[in-house]
């Protein structure tokens, strides 16, 4: 089984700074003719607050001949409890209401695929505890067969036994809880984007892998972060074993969102430079 992940395309009808890389991200697509599309999330600029946004996503997926399936960003519902858009009912009924299911079971050539919503982890949300059994039980309905996950945020961005990343990826504590409903669960590859870098290594056992985004690369506003600035998705081939190939699609445009994070995410960028000076200060 072949499936490409895409990620991170930030896609709106009124902010259209990188609409530009849909068509040439399609065609790429149609050319491969993968047996799944997987969008690992921020499909949207802002789902969480516009209906709009989503829609705008939803049609342009719905152009490919191809099977599609996405799991939530960080833009599309929200995020920890102390930003500035957090997870909340209204939020996460958006989503449902036009996307699909926010965390789903796909089983296919053997494997069982797990999309995760990554942004209910830590959020403090009535459905997190929800989520977590869920997962439980969806785990241990695979009955041995391998698992491949798909979530917007990573396990861990710097390494294994890092303290809390906060805005990046999952709290040590999450981390921990995560990687115990993994053990003993056949769990063979943990997919996720958000961080706008490609990076592929390993833990316990697992395949990890972060998709590059097919919208737009992050330069020195943001800390440095492991792994490569490219714009392109990843082509995973699920057989007895996991083959994660990173693709750069050099007929993407690599839009550089320091050029314009004033005009798409002038909140955010004000949240996010004041959060990073707090943890430079906290290091």
């Amino acid at each position: 089984m072949r499936i490409v992940q895409i990620t991170d395309t930030h896609f709106s009808p009124s902010k259209t700074h990188f609409t530009k890389n849909w068509q040439p991200l399609a065609e790429w697509l149609e050319e491969v003719q993968p047996d799944l599309v997987i969008h690992t999330g921020d499909l949207a600029v802002d789902g969480a607050d516009y209906d709009d946004d989503l829609t705008y996503c939803v049609d342009l997926f719905s152009e490919l001949n191809l099977p599609v399936l996405c799991v939530p960003g960080n833009h599309d519902v929200g995020h920890l409890p102390s930003s500035l858009q957090p997870v909340n009912d209204e939020r996460l009924e958006r989503w449902r209401d036009l996307v699909g299911p926010d965390r789903w079971v796909h089983d296919q050539s053997g494997w069982r695929l797990i999309g995760l919503n990554s942004l209910l982890i830590g959020s403090s949300h009535a459905e997190e505890e929800e989520q977590y059994l869920w997962l439980e039980e969806a785990l241990k309905g695979a009955e041995g067969n391998p698992v491949a996950i798909f979530a917007h945020k990573p396990l861990f961005v710097d390494g294994p036994d890092e303290g809390d990343s906060g805005y990046w990826g999952a709290s040590p504590e999450d981390r921990k809880r995560l990687m115990a409903l993994f053990q003993n669960q056949n769990v063979r590859l943990y997919a996720s984007g958000h961080l706008h870098r490609a990076w592929a290594g390993h833990h316990q056992g697992i395949s990890l892998v972060w998709g590059p985004s097919s919208g737009f690369i992050v330069g020195p506003m943001e800390r440095d972060l492991p792994g490569e600035r490219i714009v392109g998705a990843v082509i995973h081939t699920l057989t007895d074993t996991v083959h994660s190939e990173i693709t750069e699609l050099t007929q993407l445009r690599p839009y550089l969102l320091d050029d314009v994070v004033h005009e798409v995410y002038p909140s955010s960028h004000t949240a996010a430079v004041n959060t990073d000076a707090e943890t430079a200060e906290q290091a």
